[in-house]
């Protein structure tokens, strides 16, 4: 499979603060990504990197091939970088439709595909984002991201402070978005236990670098690795 997503001795950070050192990191086609480590190793500021609201002090970003480390961010995202940042964002204005047709670009994602994956927003199709739930807002963000047909989706905590019947329902479409061909997903997640399922491969930060790098079914067959770098059992829930 083509590498979709390539990160080359990437040095980046904010003002004068390198938090990602040398971040090297290759993604292929259909590959879910997991990014996994405590608080303040980095994840975010790799995501926010990619998207290009960072600082770079060196190294590079491609994307199907392409050199993207000189665009600005909304240059990244109509190229093809699709970002669910934490916050959602969405529109609050704006109506469900207006929210995806606002950004929509020409790809096999449309408003109606996204309305089959999240039949929810279809029939909230008229609701102001402000109208709408957490779980129904978190669907509403990724279904803007993919009417930009992104060949990169970056997904920033999405399932925090979500009921559970919800995070199932998220991380199912997440799988079937991503392996629906054309695509690949980093998902940063506190909650080990919620993204090993639907994880290809595992990513561990520390202090901006990368300490682990693995299969997801190494990592639940060795749950010490997650006891070591997170603090946590590979058995227990959090």
């Amino acid at each position: 499979m083509p590498d979709l997503l390539s990160i080359q001795g990437l040095r980046a950070g904010y003002g004068e603060a390198v938090v990602l050192p040398d971040m090297s990191l290759v993604l292929a086609e259909g590959q879910v990504l997991a990014l996994l480590g405590r608080n303040g190793t980095g994840k975010t500021t790799l995501i926010n990197s990619i998207v290009g609201i960072t600082r770079r002090f060196g190294g590079s970003v491609a994307l199907a091939g392409r050199d993207i480390t000189a665009l600005r961010p909304d240059q990244r995202a109509r190229a093809g970088i699709g970002w669910v940042p934490q916050e959602r964002n969405i529109f609050r204005s704006l109506t469900v439709e207006e929210n995806m047709t606002a950004v929509a670009q020409p790809g096999p994602w449309t408003v109606e595909r996204v309305y089959e994956m999240f039949p929810r927003l279809k029939e909230r199709r008229s609701n102001f984002g402000n109208q709408l739930s957490g779980g129904e807002q978190q669907m509403l963000a990724i279904g803007r991201a993919l009417t930009l047909n992104p060949k990169v989706l970056l997904l920033d905590e999405p399932t925090e402070g979500l009921a559970p019947i919800i995070v199932e329902e998220l991380l199912k479409a997440i799988g079937t978005i991503t392996r629906s061909g054309g695509i690949c997903s980093i998902i940063v997640e506190q909650n080990a236990q919620k993204i090993l399922g639907l994880a290809d491969r595992v990513v561990i930060l520390e202090r901006g670098t990368i300490v682990h790098d693995a299969a997801s079914s190494a990592l639940k067959a060795d749950p010490s690795v997650l006891e070591r770098h997170l603090g946590v059992a590979g058995t227990k829930k959090h």
